[in-house]
């Protein structure tokens, strides 16, 4: 079943993550994840430079350090920075010490850049309650997410989905893109017309 919105229960679950940004005001978080890579981050870049938008990213550790122009570059427009771990790995498939070790070794390259980041977002969503805790009291903040696009399915039907992202959007959703091969079709046809349906809403955009 297709959740374009985070389902409650999920969301009570995990009540100590960061699903929404509570606030009455008419603002709402682009984030991106599984970059940087040049074929498409480089492309967001400029769309959220024309637009005048900040948004946040959540990077992978290996592409970072595969691809660190494109990296500085999200840090020289004054994006915020996340870690998606250096493998992009599933929390459910992997052992805990593994795991942390991973998370660790993608903050070691962000620090590289003299940047400093707590905000963690585990891949697919997945990870154990024991590694959550783990990384929790170390300082680490759990960001997850309100709205799901679904822009990295191949199969997504555009116009059937894409009035259900928009009316799923309200005051503080976190909106999830991907910033990846796998998502490059179906991202620069919903991030251009999204951003121009919120601001026609009278939504501004703000960073984590």
């Amino acid at each position: 079943m297709q959740f374009i919105k985070t389902p409650f229960l999920i969301r009570r679950l995990f009540h100590t993550f960061l699903w929404k940004v509570k606030t009455n005001q008419k603002v709402v978080y682009v984030t991106f994840d599984d970059g940087p890579i040049p074929e498409v981050t480089n492309w967001v870049l400029e769309v959220l430079k024309a637009e005048n938008i900040q948004a946040t990213f959540f990077c992978i550790g290996d592409n970072i350090q595969k691809h660190p122009e494109v990296f500085k570059n999200i840090i020289n427009e004054g994006h915020s920075i996340g870690n998606h771990t250096f493998n992009h790995l599933n929390g459910w498939k992997t052992p805990s010490e593994k795991y942390h070790e991973n998370v660790k070794k993608c903050d070691e390259i962000i620090r590289k850049f003299g940047i400093t980041t707590t905000l963690f977002r585990p891949p697919y969503g997945k990870i154990t309650p024991k590694q959550a805790t783990k990384l929790q009291k170390e300082g680490y903040q759990m960001v997850c997410w309100d709205v799901l696009t679904y822009d990295f399915d191949p199969t997504l039907n555009l116009q059937t989905t894409y009035p259900k992202i928009q009316k799923a959007i309200e005051n503080g959703s976190i909106l999830v893109f991907h910033d990846s091969l796998k998502a490059e079709k179906n991202l620069k046809y919903i991030l251009p017309k999204l951003i121009t349906d919120l601001k026609k809403r009278g939504f501004s955009f703000g960073k984590i």
